[in-house]
């Protein structure tokens, strides 16, 4: 059946990977929804992130109306990489690990119809929401960019090839434990410089990453600020003590808890490497700073 009048064109980028085969078969039951709508679907899908990226950037090239992806927050970052300042929307179907940004959009990872359905429902309506990125260089994020304790386990856990999954980070932060130092920092914060100490400094877009550690509890996608969050030295027992404080946001009680909320920051730091939306993206002194409304979401 030819698309109908009112159709829309969707790229439709997987990650086969995500979820350990969860993103194939989302797209599997994703992508005849849409077609069944009426909309005509390219479904794309790389060999590797360089090519997914370089897939990406054709289609908004070529004008799609919406890139739509599926698979995890790792996945989104790269797609924002394509169509943040452009009018091209955003479209997700959650089916990686993490997926803090499907997790502020309401959508479940278990039920991908209905990431379908609202894809669907916001095309008809003209119904959209749009959000800010950080941006880092040339790059964007959506979620946070962790700099400390945090971004030390992510980077050992990333040169482990064994074992897979939760258990490699389980394991990196346990080795990490044994040694970790409190990091003596500069913060450049829109021009107002702080030296401190300190176990993390994470610079929120929005409030969680990592699966739900909401560590810049508080922060919004769309007020144009950035939450810049510092958890200054604690003993290595209390950080574990704390730690499940962040999935609850209940760690902004803390005494050792700092948040200041601004638009540009430069974070520099011994021997650290910042992660945003799981990715990396280099060593510190890293700045960020806030591009409100910098993407349309569906």
């Amino acid at each position: 059946m030819p698309p109908r009048r009112d159709a829309r064109h969707i790229a439709l980028l997987t990650n086969p990977a995500a979820g350990k085969g969860r993103g194939r078969a989302a797209r599997d039951v994703v992508l005849p929804r849409l077609e069944a709508a009426g909309h005509a679907v390219r479904s794309l899908e790389g060999r590797d992130a360089d090519h997914a990226l370089e897939l990406a950037r054709e289609a908004v090239a070529d004008g799609v109306d919406a890139l739509a992806v599926v698979g995890g927050d790792g996945m989104v970052n790269l797609a924002l990489q394509a169509v943040a300042t452009s009018r091209v929307a955003l479209g997700l179907v959650p089916a990686g690990t993490g997926n803090d940004v499907g997790r502020h959009l309401g959508l479940d990872r278990r039920d991908p119809l209905a990431a379908a359905d609202r894809m669907i429902a916001s095309l008809a309506t003209g119904r959209r929401e749009r959000i800010d990125l950080a941006r880092v260089g040339e790059r964007y994020y959506a979620t946070v960019m962790a700099a400390g304790f945090d971004a030390v386990v992510n980077e050992r856990a990333n040169a482990m090839r064994w074992p897979r999954g939760q258990m490699r980070y389980n394991l990196a932060t346990l080795a990490e434990l044994r040694t970790f130092t409190p990091l003596d920092y500069v913060l450049e914060l829109d021009g107002e410089t702080r030296r401190l100490a300190a176990m993390l400094v994470a610079v929120g877009n929005g409030p969680s990453f990592g699966g739900g550690l909401r560590i810049a509890e508080g922060a919004r996608l769309d007020d144009g600020l950035l939450d810049v969050v510092v958890i200054k030295p604690v003993s290595k027992v209390e950080l574990v003590r704390t730690y499940p404080k962040l999935f609850r946001g209940t760690h902004v009680t803390h005494p050792q808890y700092e948040r200041h909320r601004v638009r540009r920051v430069t974070v520099t730091g011994p021997d650290v490497v910042g992660y945003a939306d799981g990715e990396r993206f280099g060593p510190l002194p890293l700045t960020v700073e806030c591009v409100p409304g910098a993407v349309e979401l569906l």
